[in-house]
């Protein structure tokens, strides 16, 4: 059973059509950077509720998630209609194993994400852990359009205060872009453009890769890193890849 807590819209912000930030107001209670909450809105007598990433840092307020509208999906329109001031449900309790709280210590760690799937890695380049355990961080973002390169004045200041040590990499498929690089992320670790880009390689001797997005994106770049020779990391087996699919 949901431990279900009221939470009020504080902030909201449309990144470009389909793209949305929610902030909130809400007695949660803390978490591990890479957990996510369930939000739910009572639908026709119904409370429909989906699991979303936390973009924030453990500790700080407002709670935030980041989504895109999904066609033929029941809560994420509604979703996009709240305003500041509306009431939605969270979980009081954040859930998942996302997390760098079991990972081994590495020279790299590799965060590749597609589409909103960027928004667990905000909340975790936010933590100290990443900074902890590596070296350098290398962040890449993968979208069809530029426009949904969003969080870039977050990413400033993550780069600001860590110079030297974080690299992130735009990965535009579907138009060309100024800085981004163009195609798939999986496409470009086929190729080595990704690697030759940032002048690093990913190998089980140095890196730690986290997958997190697109289905199809997860299960290809899967099949590559194992070619390699990364293993899967298990919480009572370190490896060398972290995934988690819960949508």
């Amino acid at each position: 059973m949901n431990d279900w807590v009221k939470a009020r819209v504080v902030g909201k912000h449309c990144w470009t059509e389909g793209l949305y930030s929610l902030q909130f107001e809400a007695p949660i209670t803390n978490f591990v950077a890479g957990q996510y909450i369930k939000v739910a809105l009572d639908i026709e007598g119904e409370r429909v509720g989906r699991p979303y990433s936390l973009v924030n840092a453990p500790g700080e307020q407002p709670v935030e998630i980041f989504f895109n509208e999904v066609p033929q999906g029941p809560l994420t329109r509604p979703l996009s209609a709240l305003n500041p001031g509306d009431t939605v449900w969270l979980t009081a309790t954040a859930s998942g194993i996302f997390t760098l709280e079991t990972v081994q210590p590495a020279r790299d760690l590799w965060m590749l994400a597609t589409g909103t799937g960027l928004g667990v890695y905000l909340s975790i380049l936010r933590s100290p852990d990443p900074w902890r355990l590596f070296e350098r961080v290398i962040l890449v973002h993968g979208v069809r359009q530029g426009a949904d390169l969003a969080y870039s004045e977050t990413l400033d200041e993550i780069a600001n205060r860590y110079p030297g040590r974080f690299t992130r990499v735009a990965a535009v498929s579907r138009e060309s872009w100024p800085t981004a690089l163009s195609g798939r992320i999986t496409d470009l670790l086929t190729s080595g453009d990704l690697e030759r880009h940032v002048d690093l390689t990913i190998d089980p001797a140095t890196s730690h890769v986290m997958l997190c997005g697109n289905s199809a994106m997860i299960k290809d770049a899967k099949v590559i890193l194992e070619a390699r020779g990364l293993v899967r990391h298990r919480r009572q087996v370190p490896g060398h890849y972290t995934t988690e699919q819960y949508h």
